[in-house]
């Protein structure tokens, strides 16, 4: 194996692993790290797919014996039927976009200038949001209303733009629809296992004959790496929200997408 690409899986690994679940966009990070490293053909692209992977298996950890307490008793109880339910109407929106608008996104939207703008206007809408006098009157995903979860849903499908950010438009949507930050950030998680399932899973099936098993170091040199800096991500988060806000991720968001534009386009 190649010591040079396995070198670029790591790194990769790590970045898509670290930005995952904060409000920087790992795909933006991970197309413009992909070109920095002249890692961004077919091959790379597919790559990056399947270490999504490793970043959903993280949040599982992390979460286990909430899962596995929902799936025992999503029968018998209400309290895990009302998450299920919250899960699948926050999970609809996005996919249902993403399925019908797939192929165009991946063809038009997938480049550095897309993923600059949209970093540096969703580092003034984070900042923006901030400023609002936002009621945080839901402090437990388990008191989350159904109306609420669908809105999360909605503001997750503006995440379809490379560049916007997953995690920055469900914790900051959350906080919109009246969740308090902590439990914004946490349902952002949960609700990161569907869709990031779904989406991996239809982006595999689709280049599924790239896939080789001369390829299997890189792909589990990258796994591994994502799934230790995923869960020190997520950790770091957790606690980051009880007591700071997310000013500096906006004010890293412009400019960095400011970076990106001068780097990609101005130099």
């Amino acid at each position: 194996m190649d010591t040079i690409l396995l070198l670029k899986a790591f790194v990769l690994g790590i970045v898509e692993g670290a930005t995952e679940f904060l409000p920087i966009s790992s795909t933006g990070h991970l197309i413009i790290t992909g070109d920095l490293l002249d890692f961004n053909d077919e091959k790379g692209k597919v790559f990056e797919i399947v270490i999504q992977l490793a970043a959903i298996l993280a949040v599982c950890w992390e979460y286990r014996r909430k899962l596995i307490d929902t799936a025992l008793h999503v029968t018998s109880q209400s309290k895990a039927q009302h998450f299920v339910i919250n899960l699948f109407l926050a999970f609809l929106p996005a996919a249902i976009l993403g399925l019908a608008f797939h192929s165009q996104i991946k063809a038009f939207l997938f480049s550095p200038l897309t993923v600059a703008i949209a970093l540096i206007i969703g580092g003034f809408g984070i900042l923006a949001i901030e400023r609002f006098p936002l009621k945080a009157d839901t402090k437990s995903i388990d008191n989350m209303g159904y109306k609420q979860a669908f809105q999360v849903g909605l503001a997750q499908s503006v995440a379809l733009i490379p560049g916007v950010s997953r995690a920055g438009a469900t914790i900051l949507g959350g906080m919109l629809f009246g969740l308090n930050r902590k439990t914004a950030t946490e349902f952002s998680f949960f609700l990161a296992i569907p869709i990031m399932f779904a989406a991996t899973a239809l982006d595999v099936y689709k280049s599924r004959d790239m896939l080789t098993t001369s390829d299997m170091g890189m792909f589990a040199v990258g796994f591994a790496t994502a799934f230790v800096s995923a869960l020190i991500a997520i950790k770091f988060l957790l606690r980051y929200v009880a007591s700071h806000d997310f000013k500096p991720f906006a004010w890293y968001r412009i400019i960095l997408g400011l970076i990106v534009l001068w780097y990609f386009h101005g130099a």
